[in-house]
């Protein structure tokens, strides 16, 4: 095995974050392009290190023509390396950015939970980070939005989502590609500008690049970064100020504002967005926290309109109650 800078990079990245431990069971998502394919072969070099039991999972969206040979092209891959192989076949076409992603979650973890994969692996890179940042910027967000993209998150009670590149740039994993000759199946909706983060990767990069910093990809990568420590701090505390604060049964919340009050304006935001992400039907946007985040100082018998699925608040004295109506 060749042994290259990018392979003991790796190595100390998944050693220094603890993103995985020996003998664990690793299901490596692979759509065959060029991010998911260096991903896969770093671990599979790797994994005489490790002593993990690899698999491949392919997820098949069949909203492209090609889509069945490139499951096949995957498929061919995982039985030449000799890993098990799963392949996910959307029953119809997933035809938005969001519900790929959405559904191809769904999927994977479905096959770890059957298979009892403790990790799912993706092939996410510095350069998804950097979109992902402006992506979310550019839509409307806070930090949470920024730092999207994380080295690991739960997608369920057993299974993890792990990003062990995120500290690769796309022309990385490119070079790693050619380098090695793996053979890159190229997604013609790739390049379809149609899609906001196409736009993003083959306009908005570009330009930044040329007339701002060459390195633009790494630096908002690292930025994401800093991000993500920053939200995980805030929402600890978040979570001890909401405890100190909130009374409550299934029927109603009690939020009481006098604690609230002597709180910064960030924590008493968080509050709130942790307390509608439990009542509303959907994620709360800017509005619906601020119209909550208002009745900590607001005048006794203050209430807001109706929050989508129902849900009022009004001011009782010291208190916010939050009815929900459904």
């Amino acid at each position: 095995m060749v042994w290259t800078p990018l392979h003991a990079k790796i190595h100390r990245t998944i050693r220094a974050r603890q993103l995985f431990k020996h003998n664990q069971r690793l299901l490596v998502a692979v759509s065959g392009g060029q991010d998911s394919l260096c991903l896969i072969k770093l671990l599979l070099d790797l994994q005489a290190k490790w002593s993990w039991h690899l698999s491949i999972a392919h997820c098949d969206h069949c909203w492209r023509d090609d889509s069945q040979a490139n499951a096949y092209h995957v498929e061919k891959l995982a039985k030449n390396w000799g890993v098990d192989f799963y392949l996910e076949t959307a029953k119809e076409p997933v035809n938005s950015e969001e519900k790929a992603r959405n559904w191809r979650y769904q999927a994977l973890n479905a096959i770890a939970q059957q298979y009892n994969y403790q990790y799912i692996v993706t092939g996410h890179t510095a350069s998804d980070r950097a979109e992902t940042l402006l992506y979310n910027l550019m839509r409307g967000t806070g930090a949470d939005g920024l730092q999207a993209l994380t080295w690991q998150r739960p997608l369920s009670e057993k299974t993890t989502l792990v990003r062990p590149l995120l500290e690769i740039t796309r022309q990385e994993t490119g070079q790693f590609c050619q380098d090695f000759q793996l053979p890159i199946w190229e997604d013609a909706t790739n390049q379809d500008i149609k899609y906001a983060r196409n736009r993003i990767r083959q306009e908005v990069i570009p330009y930044l690049q040329t007339n701002f910093n060459p390195k633009v990809e790494s630096t908002l990568a690292q930025t994401a970064e800093l991000l993500q420590a920053d939200v995980e701090y805030l929402e600890q505390a978040a979570q001890q100020l909401r405890a100190e604060a909130m009374m409550g049964n299934q029927d109603f919340v009690k939020l009481n504002r006098q604690i609230l009050k002597k709180a910064p304006l960030a924590l008493q935001r968080r509050v709130m967005r942790q307390v509608l992400l439990e009542i509303l039907p959907d994620a709360p946007n800017f509005d619906h926290i601020e119209k909550l985040t208002a009745l900590i100082i607001a005048p006794n018998r203050s209430q807001t309109d109706p929050f989508p699925g129902g849900a009022i608040a009004q001011v009782q004295e010291d208190w916010i109650l939050i009815i929900d109506k459904v």
